[in-house]
C-alpha cells in the first residue's frame, strides 16, 4: 500500500524537470508506439488499455510546488504508464475537480496544464513538462475537461467524453500511503494517487500523529511507502518521524498521539505515600483514578474538548536534609511510583512526573526516570522553586533554573520520544514568580515530540492568582501552553472549574494540590 499524505511535509520532494524525468519504461515506450487509430490504439482494441503503477524507492517524499508541479511529480511517482490521461486547465478549479473524478473513474493519471486557446483564440503550444509526461507514460488517449483544456501534441487524440474511453485496469506493485491536507492545490495530485491505487488520507493540519484516519492508515500499512502533498508538511525527515509514529497506532488517553487541542487534562497532585503533599497521596491508585474522573467530569460542562483525568505524582522530593547523595532531594524508586503510573494507564489516565531536585539537576533526575518515560501516557513536570544553587537549602529562598537547564531537558526527552517512536508527551514547567524560570523567551517550543506549558502555580485569594497569571504570560512565545493549579487549603477560596475556565487563555492543564 502508498501513503501519500497532503499538506506540508518533505523527505524527498518531488519536482523533476523535465531533463529529470526518469526514462520511460519499455512497457510504456510500446505502449505509445502506436499511431493513433492503429490497432495498438485503445480505441481500436478489446483488451483493457495497458496501466502499470510502482511503488517510489524512496520511503517518505514530500511533493510541494502549485496544482501542476504536484499532479506531475505523483504521475512520475506512481505511474510507469499508462495509455490513458485526463488533462485539465491549471487555473480552473471546477475543471480540475471535474477531471479528478473522471481520473478515478478511468484509473488514470490527471495532469494539468495551459489552457488550449490564448486570448487572441490562437492555439497555444503544449506545455512541454506536460508534453513530456504524456510521452513517457505512452499515453494514447487524453481525455480534455473543461471548457478549455490544455494543449496537446497533435499525437495525442483529445476525447471531450470520458464515456468513449474504456476504464483501464492499473498492474503492478503499490504499496503507498499518501497524506493531504483539503488544500484545493493537491485536489489533481491526489485523484493521480487514487486513480494509481494508493490509499489517499486527507488531513486536518499536517501531522498524521493528530488524524485518527491517518493513524488507521499508517498502522494498518506500517512499512508503506508516504507521500506528502503539500509544501506545508516541512521535510520528508519530519514526515518520516511523524508518520513512524503513527504507523505504531499506539495512542494516548483520550485518543489520538498529540496532546493539545484535542483534550484538556484535569490531575491530582501528590505523592503516592503521603497525603501531607497533595490530595493523590490521600488514597490508593484504583480510588486516586475513581476520584480523578470524577474531578475531570466537573470541567467537561465548561470545555469544548473531552476533559480527560490526570495525575500529576511526585517522583523527587524537595527535603530539609541533604541525604546520602547531599542533594536535598529524595527520589522514589519505580516500585513507589509503579502502581499509580499502571493503574493510570489500565483506567486512561495521563500522568506526569514530578520533580524536585534540590542540588541535582533536573536532567540527571529526568533520567532517573526513563524507564517510566517510555510509557507513551507519561510526561514530565519541572519545578524550578526547589531547584537549589549549591550552596542554598530549601525554604530559605524561591529557587530557579535558567531556560538553558531546561532546553537540555527538552532535548533529551524529545530525542528520547523520537528514538522510540512515541505519543508526543507533555513537558510541564511550574511558575510563580518570573524570576523562576530565567530566559524563558528562548526556550523552544516547536518540538514534535513535546508540549511545553507552563503552570500557574500561584496560591492565595483570587485577585492574586489572577494577577501571577498575568504576569506569567508576558512575553510568552508561539507555541508556549498554559495550564493552571488549584489548592484545597491554601487558596481563599478554591476556584471552581467554571472560574478555572473563565481566565484566559483557557487552561489545557488543570491540576489541584
Amino acid at each position: 500500500m502508498v501513503i501519500v499524505l497532503a499538506g506540508l511535509v518533505t523527505l524527498t520532494v518531488l519536482a523533476i524537470a523535465p531533463s529529470q524525468a526518469p526514462p520511460a519504461p519499455s512497457a510504456a515506450g510500446s505502449a505509445g508506439s502506436g499511431a493513433p487509430g492503429s490497432e495498438s490504439s485503445s480505441a481500436a482494441s478489446d483488451d483493457p488499455p495497458e496501466a502499470v503503477t510502482r511503488t517510489p524507492e524512496q520511503a517518505t517524499t514530500v511533493v510541494g510546488g502549485g496544482a501542476a508541479d504536484q499532479a506531475l511529480a505523483i504521475s512520475r511517482a506512481l505511474w510507469q504508464s499508462s495509455l490513458v490521461a485526463v488533462v485539465a486547465d491549471a487555473e480552473d478549479p471546477a475543471a480540475i475537480e471535474s477531471a479528478g473524478r473522471t481520473a478515478i473513474s478511468l484509473s488514470a493519471p490527471l495532469l494539468l496544464g495551459s489552457t488550449a486557446l490564448a486570448a487572441d483564440a490562437a492555439p497555444t503550444e503544449p506545455d512541454a513538462d506536460l508534453a513530456a509526461e504524456l510521452d513517457r507514460l505512452g499515453v494514447q488517449t487524453a481525455v480534455g475537461v473543461g471548457d478549455a483544456p490544455p494543449a496537446l501534441p497533435d499525437a495525442i487524440p483529445v476525447s471531450a467524453d470520458p464515456a468513449d474511453v474504456q476504464p483501464q485496469e492499473p498492474t503492478g506493485s503499490l504499496d503507498v500511503v499518501v497524506l493531504a491536507t483539503p488544500d484545493p492545490v493537491s485536489r489533481a495530485a491526489r485523484a493521480t494517487a487514487e486513480a494509481a491505487g494508493a490509499q489517499v488520507v486527507v488531513i486536518d493540519g499536517t501531522d498524521p500523529r493528530a488524524d485518527p484516519d491517518a493513524i488507521a492508515a499508517l498502522s494498518a500499512s506500517p512499512r508503506a511507502t508516504v507521500l506528502a502533498l503539500g509544501d506545508g508538511f516541512g521535510s520528508a525527515e519530519r514526515v518520516s518521524r511523524l508518520a513512524a509514529v503513527a504507523a505504531t497506532g499506539v495512542q494516548l488517553p483520550g485518543g489520538g498521539q498529540t496532546l493539545f487541542p484535542g483534550r484538556r487534562l484535569v490531575a491530582l497532585y501528590g505523592h503516592p505515600q503521603t497525603g501531607s503533599l497533595g490530595v493523590l497521596g490521600e488514597q490508593g491508585p484504583e480510588e486516586s483514578v475513581a476520584k480523578a474522573r470524577d474531578l475531570a467530569a466537573t470541567y467537561q460542562p465548561f470545555s469544548d474538548v473531552p476533559v480527560v483525568p490526570a495525575f500529576e505524582i511526585i517522583a523527587t522530593t524537595a527535603s530539609e536534609f541533604p541525604g546520602p547523595d547531599g542533594n536535598y532531594s529524595n527520589e522514589s524508586t519505580l516500585d513507589v511510583l509503579r502502581p499509580y503510573v499502571d493503574a493510570a494507564a489500565a483506567a486512561g489516565v495521563y500522568v506526569v512526573l514530578d520533580l524536585q531536585p534540590g542540588r541535582s539537576d533536573f536532567l540527571t533526575q529526568a533520567q532517573r526516570y526513563a524507564e517510566l518515560l517510555a510509557l507513551p501516557h507519561v510526561g514530565l513536570a519541572l519545578d524550578p522553586e526547589w531547584r537549589l544553587a549549591p550552596d542554598q537549602v530549601h525554604l530559605r529562598q524561591i529557587g530557579t533554573v535558567d531556560a538553558a537547564e531546561v532546553s537540555a531537558v527538552a532535548d533529551w526527552l524529545a530525542g528520547f520520544v523520537s528514538q522510540r517512536a512515541l505519543p508526543q508527551k507533555l513537558l510541564l514547567l511550574h511558575q510563580f514568580q518570573q524570576r523562576m524560570i530565567t530566559n524563558r523567551q528562548t526556550l523552544s517550543t516547536q518540538r514534535d515530540e513535546l508540549a511545553v506549558l507552563v503552570q500557574m502555580d500561584g496560591d492565595g485569594p483570587p485577585g492574586d492568582k489572577l494577577a501571577t497569571w498575568e504576569a506569567l504570560k508576558q512575553d510568552a512565545q508561539p507555541g508556549l501552553l498554559f495550564g493552571w493549579k488549584n489548592f484545597y487549603d491554601e487558596d481563599e477560596p478554591t476556584f471552581s472549574p467554571e472560574q478555572t475556565m473563565s481566565v484566559q487563555p483557557v487552561p489545557w492543564w488543570v491540576s489541584y494540590q
